[in-house]
């Protein structure tokens, strides 16, 4: 009787064993808090971004902070990045607080020149001195005549004299044949304590009661109006030539000093 050897058995595959408590890392806040850090920084370079800037700063400050907790107890592995996250959190929340009072700083100006130049500077009356050859107003009323001053809350004057007979040359440009052609001196008085630029004067006329546009006339003498700067204490004088109709007798001059001005009219007879 033979004897039989029976070939051994395969031994089956065994899983090795789990370390007890191993868990996958969770790097998931810091890496949020870098991404979230960086826009806010940026966000925090841009004008009129500084609202985004702290809104993000502060969120990857927080996400930083608790990512650099989980690292700690060994649940992360990124604590440099998370770290990094957080500071750049710290970062995007001060370029926001800077951001937010440049801004407000900057609409501040803008709303005071925007007020500025919306409350024009007006002007009261100020008779000629013992009514004036041309009929001042010796405040019996608003209207301005020849002669008469108007006296802007800035320290600045203007005076209109009466008007004068003018014959413009053959070259004039505004004077049409038939008309009458006059002559106005506008003075400009700075007494207040800045200095005034003249160039944006602007000074028109009407003639007669209709109130008919008086075209004004440039020739060789005439029209080149206000140039330069008026300093403190100083006058600047200009000399206008309008154009009215021959039967007109009265002549309606405005001036505007500027944009922070309210323009000045004057009734002169001619």
């Amino acid at each position: 009787m033979s004897q039989y050897t029976q070939p051994p058995q395969p031994q089956q595959p065994y899983a090795p064993a789990q370390m007890p408590g191993a868990r996958p890392a969770r790097n998931g806040l810091g890496t949020a808090a870098l991404v979230l850090g960086i826009i806010g920084t940026v966000s925090g370079l841009i004008p009129f971004f500084f609202w985004l800037a702290g809104i993000l700063g502060l969120i990857a400050l927080i996400l930083g902070l608790a990512g650099r907790g989980r690292a700690k107890r060994g649940e992360a592995t990124n604590k440099g990045v998370t770290t990094f996250g957080a500071a750049l959190g710290l970062v995007a929340l001060i370029l926001s607080v800077v951001g937010a009072v440049l801004t407000f700083k900057a609409v501040d100006e803008v709303v005071k020149e925007v007020n500025k130049t919306v409350a024009e500077t007006s002007a009261s009356a100020k008779p000629a001195t013992g009514g004036g050859a041309g009929g001042g107003t010796e405040g019996k009323d608003d209207v301005l005549r020849a002669g008469d001053s108007a006296a802007y809350d800035d320290g600045l004057e203007i005076t209109v004299a009466a008007p004068a007979a003018y014959t413009a040359d053959e070259f004039a440009i505004g004077h049409t044949k038939g008309n009458r052609a006059y002559t106005v001196s506008v003075v400009i008085e700075n007494k207040g304590k800045e200095k005034f630029d003249a160039t944006l004067v602007g000074v028109d006329a009407r003639a007669g009661e209709d109130g008919v546009s008086a075209e004004q006339i440039f020739d060789g003498k005439v029209g080149e109006g206000f140039t330069g700067t008026v300093m403190p204490g100083r006058k600047i004088t200009a000399t206008y030539a309008f154009d009215a109709p021959a039967d007109a007798r009265s002549l309606t001059v405005e001036v505007g000093p500027g944009l922070d001005w309210d323009a000045s009219q004057w009734e002169l007879k001619l």
